[in-house]
């Protein structure tokens, strides 16, 4: 994830490619090609896996063009394992991977089976442009580039608020006052050891993925022509 910091205001600079907010993408390619799923798998999201003791009853269930939820009765192929399944950082495709966007990965099947998950893994770029050149920056001002294991513990404004608060401590003149911020975002979201492991503000836990993060001045374009 990319984020802009221009005067103490967040910028959004990217989104994430997830199993959650590719949805419709994925069910209407499992829609459109249903051998896709290897007769194993159903392009419908429930609520939660559906039990054959259920078959016959109603139940709520999303299609590729339903933003909201609605009721269907309860089939036989509806107990085919959903082609997503769990929420947030615990959902997957098909039950193995949870992204959907990469490259390479062509030989990824699901496990103990001859079903490719490639054909639901983007390859396209997000590109976004911002003009350097259309505002004055600051030397506070920063484009900050992270892994997601700094954003799975900390909030865009807690990210922002930690740079906007670190920078300004710093000598203005120290070329290292930016990979110093960096350091202090990957501290934060690692935490500190405690009895019950790894712990962040507020006593939450501390990221367990690999945190990489750069925080790069904007300052610079200030000079371009």
């Amino acid at each position: 994830r990319a984020i802009i910091i221009r005067n103490g205001e967040v910028i959004p600079m990217s989104s994430e490619f997830t199993p959650e907010t590719e949805r419709q993408r994925l069910q209407y390619l499992a829609y459109m090609q249903p051998h896709l799923l290897g007769n194993e798998f159903t392009h419908l999201e429930f609520p939660r896996r559906v039990q054959r003791k259920e078959v016959g009853k109603r139940m709520l269930y999303r299609d590729f063009n339903m933003t909201g939820w609605a009721y269907k009765t309860i089939e036989e192929d509806d107990l085919k394992f959903p082609l997503i399944y769990g929420e947030g950082k615990k959902a997957r495709v098909m039950a193995t991977i949870g992204v959907t966007r990469g490259l390479g990965d062509h030989d990824l099947k699901v496990h103990d089976s001859n079903i490719y998950i490639k054909p639901f893994l983007s390859s396209s770029p997000e590109v976004r442009v911002y003009d350097l050149l259309q505002y004055e920056h600051g030397p506070d001002d920063v484009l900050i580039l992270a892994t997601d294991g700094l954003w799975d513990v900390l909030l865009n404004d807690e990210v922002a608020e930690a740079v906007t608060n670190f920078l300004p401590n710093c000598d203005p003149d120290d070329p290292h006052r930016y990979t110093l911020a960096a350091q202090d975002l990957v501290m934060r979201a690692r935490g500190v050891l405690k009895d019950r492991g790894w712990r962040i503000s507020n006593d939450r836990l501390g990221s367990g993925d690999d945190i990489s993060v750069y925080v790069i001045p904007l300052i610079h374009g200030n000079k371009q022509s």
